[in-house]
């Protein structure tokens, strides 16, 4: 399980720091300022993400069930979350309109902050 955790957590923070890249130079061109800001906002929750799943996939103190929860509501959070965001920011650059998705971004925030509270009842019903 850990193995899966910190490979998700390696792959949202490479594709994050690609999709930085790629916002901050490619994108520069084509995307107001509003739209760069909205992207980066997209990048930076995967980052976010990334760091708490290499946090989860590194501690031996949580449960293989609690984190295999947390990984999943995690993975759909950012890609709801962040996938949404990147297609709405660069929704000017194509025909389809992904606007008519843009319900699904409050459902991945919603997923990541449910990862989260999970985290936080789990440290706080710990005695120590």
């Amino acid at each position: 399980m850990n193995n899966k955790i910190l490979s998700t957590a390696a792959f949202f923070g490479m594709t994050s720091i690609v999709l930085g890249a790629f916002g901050a130079h490619a994108l520069k061109q084509v995307l107001t300022i509003e739209q760069l800001t909205t992207f980066e906002t997209g990048v930076k929750y995967q980052m976010y993400h990334a760091l708490f799943l290499l946090f989860l996939g590194l501690n031996t103190e949580i449960s293989k069930e609690l984190k295999k929860t947390i990984l999943v509501l995690t993975i759909f959070g950012v890609v709801f979350f962040s996938g949404s965001i990147y297609l709405l920011a660069t929704d000017s650059l194509n025909s389809f309109n992904f606007k008519t998705i843009g319900f699904i971004t409050p459902i991945g925030g919603l997923l990541l902050i449910v990862a989260w509270g999970l985290l936080m009842v789990h440290f706080l019903k710990k005695k120590i």
